[in-house]
C-alpha cells in the first residue's frame, strides 16, 4: 500500500535520498527511522534502503565507507551518518541470527518482508507533493493500534532471528504496545530458541526493558512467553515461591512490583529485580536466612553471563549483599557511622532507594518507612559531621606511622591505620593531625 504522506525527515537526510534518485536509483528512508517519524519522536539513526549497489553508491558519495557484506555504506551527510543499504534478501539463518547468504536484489517489496515487524517494515521517500510512505504489511495501521506483529509468518521470522522475540518484548514494553496473538503464540512456541543468543544481546534488550516507563510490563511479558524460563531459570523458579507479606505474593511479583518501585537508573533497577534471587535456594520453613549472600552470588552468575561491565556487576550486587540492613532507633551515633562505614558512603543513596522500593514491594508503608526515614535523617546528619568514613579519611597516613614509631613498612603499619580509624569512627572530633600523632605512639605503645 502506497499513500501520500509528509514527515519530518531532517534535510540531509533526504539530501541523500534524492541524491540516489536523481541519479537513476530507487531510494527510500526505512524501518525504525520510519516508525519513530511516524511517532513525532526524533530518530536517533537514519537509514537508506537503496537499489543502488554498494560501489554505485560510493562513487556518488565522496565521504562515505563501506566494510560489511550486507550492502550497507556509511555516508556522512550534514550532522548524520546515514546507513545507505542496497536492497537485499537474506536465506539460511544456520544459528538463528546471521544469515549465511545475502543477496542483493531489485524489489523494495522484498527488502522489506525480511523485516521483524510491520511498523519496522514502511518505507519513506520525498516528493514534490510532500513525501510517499509505502506499507506493504499495514505498518501504520499496527503502529496506530500499538500492536507488535511480525511480518509474514511469524514462527518463520524468529527461526531467522531468536532476537526479534525479545524485540518483540521490548517494543511492548517501551512503547506501551500489545503483541498481536499469533506473534505471541509463535514467540511461546520458539522461546528455545533464545539459548542460542549471546550475552551482549540479551543485555542489550534488558536494559531498555528496564528502564521503560514500567519495567515489570517486559519481565512478565518474557515470563508469559516462555523467554525468562530459557534466558534467567533462576528468576522464573521465583514464582513458585510464597512469601508472608503484607500483600500476598509470590518471590517474582514481590520483584516486579520492587523493581517498578526503583528510580530509572539501571544498577538501581538490575538490584531491584535480582534483590531476593536468593530466596528460592534458601526457602525453610517460610524463611530465606541470608538470602542476600546467596542473592549476591546467583546475581553476579547471571550478570556475568549477560557480559555486563565488571563496575555494573559490582554495584548490583553490593546492592543486593547489603539491602537487608536492619536499624533500631537506639543506635548511637558510632553505630549509624559504622553503618557508612559497612556499606560505602557512595553507595548509601541507591541503598535507600533499593529499601524504599523493597519495602513498597512488600506493602509496607509504617512503622519500617518512617524507621527508613529516621535512619536516613541520622545518616545525613553524620555526614554533615563526620571527616573520616574510611582510613583514606585520616588526617595522618602510614608514612606518619612509620616516623612516630620509627619502623619500616609492614603489617605493623596497616595495624595502626586500622586501629585509629575504629577510635575516629567513635569520636570523629579525633580526625586532626595534632590529635592522631600521640595516638599513634599510644597504639604503637601498648603493642609492645
Amino acid at each position: 500500500m502506497t499513500t501520500s504522506l509528509a514527515l519530518a525527515v531532517p534535510k540531509d537526510v533526504e539530501r541523500v535520498v534524492e541524491a540516489l534518485i536523481a541519479n537513476g536509483h530507487e531510494a527510500f528512508v526505512v524501518g525504525g527511522c520510519v516508525r519513530d517519524a511516524l511517532r513525532g519522536v526524533d530518530p536517533q539513526d537514519w537509514d537508506v534502503a537503496t537499489s543502488a549497489k554498494p560501489d554505485e553508491i560510493q562513487k556518488l558519495f565522496t565521504r562515505s565507507l563501506y566494510t560489511n557484506r550486507f550492502g550497507t555504506v556509511v555516508v556522512s551527510s550534514g550532522a548524520h551518518e546515514i546507513e545507505v543499504t542496497t536492497y537485499r534478501v537474506e536465506a539460511d539463518y544456520a544459528d538463528h541470527r546471521r544469515p549465511e547468504d545475502v543477496a542483493f536484489t531489485e524489489s523494495l517489496h522484498d527488502d522489506l518482508a525480511r523485516r521483524d515487524f510491520t511498523m519496522n517494515a514502511m518505507a519513506w521517500r520525498p516528493t514534490a507533493a510532500g513525501g510517499e510512505l509505502v506499507d506493504p504489511f499495514d505498518g501504520r495501521a499496527d503502529l496506530e493500534a500499538k500492536l507488535v506483529r511480525a511480518v509474514g509468518e511469524p514462527a518463520e521470522r524468529f527461526a531467522e532471528d531468536a532476537l526479534r522475540m525479545l524485540r518483540a518484548v521490548r517494543f511492548a514494553a517501551v512503547l506501551r504496545m500489545r503483541i498481536e496473538p499469533r506473534t505471541a503464540d509463535a514467540i511461546l512456541a520458539n522461546a528455545q530458541l533464545a539459548a542460542t543468543l549471546s550475552g551482549e544481546r540479551i543485555q542489550q534488550e534488558l536494559n531498555k526493558i528496564l528502564l521503560a516507563d514500567r519495567p515489570s510490563t517486559g519481565i512478565r511479558l518474557l515470563s508469559e512467553l516462555g523467554l525468562l524460563a530459557v534466558l534467567c531459570p533462576e528468576l522464573e523458579i521465583c514464582k513458585t515461591i510464597p512469601q508472608d507479606k503484607a500483600v500476598a505474593q509470590d518471590v517474582f511479583e514481590h520483584s516486579l512490583i520492587t523493581v517498578d518501585a526503583t528510580p530509572p537508573d539501571l544498577v538501581l533497577r538490575l538490584a531491584g529485580l535480582f534483590h531476593d534471587v536468593g530466596k528460592p535456594e534458601t526457602f525453610a520453613d517460610g524463611h530465606f536466612h541470608q538470602h542476600e549472600f546467596v542473592g549476591e552470588a546467583v546475581a553476579r552468575r547471571v550478570l556475568r553471563r549477560w557480559k555486563y561491565p565488571k563496575d555494573t556487576v559490582a554495584a548490583v550486587t553490593h546492592l543486593i549483599r547489603h539491602h537487608m540492613f536492619w536499624y533500631q532507633t537506639d543506635w548511637t551515633s558510632s553505630a549509624v557511622r559504622r553503618f557508612i562505614r559497612k556499606v560505602g558512603l557512595e553507595v548509601i543513596p541507591d541503598l535507600f532507594a533499593l529499601r524504599r522500593a523493597d519495602n513498597i514491594g512488600s506493602g509496607i508503608r509504617t512503622p519500617r518507612m518512617y524507621a527508613l526515614e529516621d535512619l536516613w535523617a541520622r545518616v545525613q546528619e553524620e555526614i554533615e559531621r563526620s571527616t573520616a568514613f574510611s582510613p583514606h579519611d585520616l588526617e595522618i597516613d602510614g608514612t606518619d606511622v612509620m616516623r612516630e614509631l620509627a619502623i619500616g613498612p609492614g603489617p605493623e603499619v596497616g595495624r595502626v591505620i586500622a586501629a585509629v580509624f575504629e577510635r575516629v569512627l567513635d569520636d570523629p572530633d579525633l580526625n586532626a593531625r595534632e590529635r592522631l600523632l600521640p595516638l599513634i605512639r599510644e597504639l604503637g605503645a601498648k603493642a609492645t
